[in-house]
């Protein structure tokens, strides 16, 4: 979907302009002098792969002054607003772009949204006519359709159009849904609850995020909820949180329901409904990367429903994978801390802040939060991690300890204390401490892939074990084939067993999932060393020092670049340990026990997408990444795979565009 130049403005790309700095605060930053068409061109797309979209505006306006009738100038400007989420400002560039294949599914679709919010949603109907469309915009634009009908009191028609939409597997749920909530929003209440009682029964068959399955809940809840039905609605936010479908605000909705507070309902409003679908696809796509996507959607959504905190909290998160902390604690400033996702916002505003090194600042924001609220164990894990990050391991077992001793009787959901506070004392060389609460945290959720992973590796790091351990891992991979920390654990378990061969095996695998890591690199370094193809580990090293190693990691390397590896080689930990915000993650969505679809294929389990002959397939007009992967790999999440074949992607997903010769794995 990236941004397409004309023939003419390319030729004038050999004058080079000056750029500022990277904001990531929403605020541009202080702009150079440009003086040409290319100057300003080159400055916008510097700050836009910055990621400084605010800078990228300005400059890309300046550069309309000289060709104001450029339509790859106003598509690229209409995009950067809408990621900014300054619709209002790129209503303009949309109506001049509505006729345009290559952006069409964006500017009409902002036109779409503009028509919701002024209730014209016969309006809204002709915009959402596209005439190029993917399987993915098909699904967005064919459930606002049937919203815009419910706009204009067509329950009728709403159903047909939602009944009418044909497309993959993955478009099952998303679609059950929306039926769910036009029915509920119509008064169809028998119908209502028995479409909302079957996805709601189904999560576990269903391929779909822990957030997606939460939102579904949530709805569900709050539906029952508003019809005076609070034992019901209990029970289903109880039942979501016992098949792992549960996120940071199902706890807080619960307390409410249990007070004898009446929820307010998801989907008020055909704007609202129009919202959810743009919130859920984009919710799943943040699943499988294509951040620039999700971002797009998201504040679509937003402006259809203003302030809405799920929303926010979405847009939160994109911007803490793209290391925008600033831009992340912004948004979660603007969450009201009694709401729902309220204590989780404090909680990542904290992370966030040790993101930025501000650990004094972030140690008293989530000691307060503490404060505050005892009982709230992800408090607990919140202010751990931060421990563990400054690789305080002490303070962070004491408090853990602290933790445990809330708990009078462990559930499923208390895994990841035990879990973090067996981390904390196995950093401390504590075994003996460290090993029941691993134990423990089995006991309470025994299929755990990253409590398998960690206790496994373990018992093979101290030679203990080994048959347990290695069955412990390999269960890891099964549970997290696409994981590259799992599938590097496994192989460097071979590695240190003296497997050096089936090492290398793994290895390779995990490095082509996880190619920006310096640890998986230096790895398959070793392995390769040890097989004797010593020039090929020579260049895993070099890789691995050029990927901004720790400074431990960094001088083993170079140690390794000069001297090559002993014939005895000293133990190493094979990425075992969580983030800060991993660890709070894991504790606020648990992930849905899913079917094991691939267990008839132990080959795409075990091997690598590079060692089958890739397919060439040429990018249709609308289509992303991740609706690639679906359509003609049958699993979207497997985009990572088409990223790691085709280097011209440089690892962005954001640089599709159509006509584009990509490899696809077999």
């Amino acid at each position: 979907m990236r941004w397409k130049t004309t023939a003419a403005l390319a030729a004038l790309m050999a004058v080079s302009a000056n750029t500022g700095f990277a904001s990531n605060t929403g605020e541009a930053t202080e702009t150079v002098e440009t003086h040409s068409l290319s100057g300003a061109f080159l400055a916008a797309r510097s700050a836009e792969l910055d990621n400084d979209l605010a800078s990228a505006s300005a400059y890309y306006k300046r550069a309309l002054a000289y060709d104001a009738d450029n339509a790859a100038l106003q598509q690229s400007l209409l995009l950067s607003l809408i990621a900014q989420g300054r619709l209002e400002e790129a209503l303009p560039y949309a109506e001049s772009l509505k006729s345009e294949p290559e952006v069409e599914r964006f500017s009409r679709l902002a036109l779409a949204v503009n028509a919701f919010n002024e209730e014209d949603y016969s309006r809204a109907e002709t915009w959402l006519d596209l005439v190029v469309e993917s399987d993915l915009d098909r699904l967005i634009t064919g459930v606002m359709t049937a919203w815009a009908h419910l706009g204009q009191d067509d329950l009728d028609g709403a159903l047909d159009q939602i009944g009418s939409l044909e497309g993959p597997n993955w478009y099952d749920f998303f679609i059950d849904y929306q039926r769910a909530l036009i029915l509920a929003y119509a008064g169809e209440h028998d119908k209502a609850l028995d479409a909302f009682e079957e996805i709601t029964g189904e999560f576990a068959l269903r391929n779909m995020t822990p957030g997606t399955a939460a939102r579904m809940s949530h709805a569900f809840a709050a539906y029952l909820s508003s019809r005076g039905q609070q034992d019901a609605a209990i029970e289903v936010l109880r039942n979501a949180e016992d098949s792992g479908a549960g996120t940071a605000n199902i706890s807080v909705l619960l307390e409410q329901l249990e007070a004898g507070d009446t929820l307010e309902q998801v989907v008020a409003s055909p704007a609202d409904g129009a919202a959810e679908i743009l919130l859920n696809v984009a919710s799943e796509l943040s699943n499988g990367g294509g951040d620039s996507f999700v971002r797009l959607y998201l504040h679509y959504a937003l402006a259809l429903r203003p302030g809405n905190d799920t929303i926010l909290v979405q847009l939160a998160r994109v911007a803490e994978r793209q290391k925008a902390s600033e831009r992340a604690i912004s948004l979660y400033t603007e969450i009201d801390q009694d709401a729902p996702w309220g204590r989780f916002a404090q909680f990542q505003i904290g992370l966030n802040l040790a993101d930025l090194e501000r650990n004094e600042e972030a140690v008293t924001h989530l000691t307060n939060a503490l404060e505050a609220d005892p009982d709230d164990l992800r408090a607990y894990l919140a202010l751990g991690g931060v421990y563990a990050a400054q690789k305080d391991f002490a303070s962070a077992a004491e408090l853990y300890d602290q933790a445990v001793a809330q708990i009078d009787d462990p559930q499923r959901r208390h895994w990841n204390i035990f879990y973090q506070r067996g981390i904390a004392y196995e950093r401390l060389k504590e075994w003996p401490k460290a090993e029941p609460n691993f134990k423990k945290a089995l006991e309470l959720y025994p299929e755990h892939p990253q409590v398998l992973n960690y206790l496994g590796y373990s018992w093979v790091d101290m030679n203990m074990n080994l048959n347990e351990a290695m069955d412990l891992i390999r269960k890891a991979v099964e549970l997290r084939p696409s994981d590259g920390y799992i599938v590097d654990s496994l192989g460097w378990a071979h590695y240190k067993l003296g497997n050096f061969e089936e090492a290398v095996e793994h290895l390779e695998r995990a490095v082509s999932l996880r190619p920006e890591d310096p640890i998986l690199n230096d790895h398959l370094g070793d392995a390769y060393w040890r097989i004797g193809r010593r020039l090929e580990a020579r260049f895993q090293w070099s890789h691995a020092r050029d990927l901004d190693p720790d400074a431990d990691l960094l001088a083993e390397v170079q140690e390794k670049l000069e001297n090559g590896l002993p014939e005895e080689e000293g133990d190493k930990f094979a990425n075992a340990a969580n983030t800060p915000r991993e660890i709070m993650n894991d504790a606020t969505e648990v992930p849905l026990a899913q079917p094991k679809a691939d267990s008839e294929k132990p080959d795409e389990l075990e091997g690598s997408s590079l060692e089958a002959e890739p397919s060439i397939y040429v990018v249709k007009p609308g289509q992303s990444l991740w609706s690639i992967a679906a359509e003609e790999l049958g699993d979207g999440n497997r985009f990572r795979e088409i990223l790691e074949l085709n280097p011209v992607l440089q690892g962005d997903a954001g640089r599709i565009r159509t006509g584009q010769e990509l490899k696809l794995p077999e």
